[in-house]
């Protein structure tokens, strides 16, 4: 069983203070033909409006690139319901093309700032596919697109006039919806745009008929884009309920520790995951107590 949460919550919001004291960033990795740091550390400056930075620049391939994009870039398919399949012949013959790699560094996420940080991460990410980079990936929760996939996630969120129109652009950048660590299903990439990851616990490691695996994924989603648009002013409190449809399985949230990776680690998460456990069932087999769905189901979410 995780470790309940060590951080603090200010009574009567959703803000924390992480026990750990660490602040996320997001580490942009980008590889080219002939990068110009002089180049690169201007575009970053004026895309990420002074607060972006180009942190580490190599003048040699890393043969460890093939390997690592590949990572990258498949992370959302671990469960084979988010497929990514945008990263095509021309992205892969670019990471294996590069002569020149790049790092750039973000400011710190806080809980405050990180959709705006996150937006800018964008803005970045296109500024440096436009001036020389061929193919770019995010070490902070290791996911990569295709260079298309990039620029379109970025004008999306550019021209993202509602916190769900950006959200959705956002999760769909940086997050990992879905990983299975053989017990538990998680996320990865919420520090960055600065909450709690999310994990479902089903209390089985039997491998689910397909329908429910789906039905736990689309909860795992929601409860993600709940968390970043929806929660109420005062947070969400341990013990809680959540479900996606009146129908559906009744889960219990509870603020858990992010044990799986080390505070030093990019991907390591200081504001915890919410956890969803089963909740008890009465007599008559229905979940007790409610819970407030979100407005927005997954679906038509993904119809925007």
């Amino acid at each position: 069983m995780s470790k309940v949460w060590q951080g603090h919550v200010i009574d009567g919001t959703r803000f924390v203070f992480p026990a750990s004291g660490v602040t996320p960033r997001h580490v942009l990795c980008a590889v080219g033909l002939g990068l110009d740091p002089d180049v690169i550390s201007r575009v970053v400056e004026e895309a990420g409006a002074g607060a972006f930075t180009l942190d580490e620049f190599q003048r040699e391939p890393d043969p460890r690139m093939r390997e690592a994009f590949e990572v990258a870039a498949t992370s959302r398919r671990a469960t084979g319901v988010d497929d990514f399949g945008d990263f095509g012949d021309d992205d892969w013959a670019a990471v294996d093309a590069h002569d020149s790699v790049a790092y750039v560094l973000s400011p710190p996420v806080s809980q405050a700032t990180g959709l705006d940080v996150s937006r800018r991460a964008l803005a970045v990410t296109a500024a440096l596919l436009a001036n020389g980079a061929t193919a770019v990936k995010n070490e902070s929760s290791g996911v990569a697109c295709g260079r298309e996939r990039w620029l379109a996630l970025a004008s999306e969120a550019a021209a993202a006039e509602t916190a769900d129109d950006l959200v959705g652009a956002l999760v769909r950048a940086w997050v990992v919806p879905v990983i299975h660590d053989g017990e538990v299903y998680y996320s990865c990439g919420m520090h960055l745009l600065g909450e709690a990851d999310v994990e479902l616990a089903p209390g089985s490691t039997a491998v689910p008929e397909p329908e429910l695996l789906w039905e736990w994924v689309t909860t795992m989603e929601i409860a993600s884009y709940y968390l970043l648009t929806e929660q109420p002013d005062h947070g969400v409190q341990n013990g809680e309920g959540f479900r996606i449809a009146q129908d559906a399985t009744r889960w219990i949230l509870n603020r858990v520790e992010c044990e799986r990776f080390e505070d030093d680690d990019f991907f390591h998460n200081p504001y915890g995951y919410w956890r969803l456990t089963p909740a008890a069932r009465d007599p008559r087999g229905r979940a007790r107590i409610k819970r407030r769905n979100p407005r927005t189901t997954l679906g038509a979410r993904r119809k925007r």
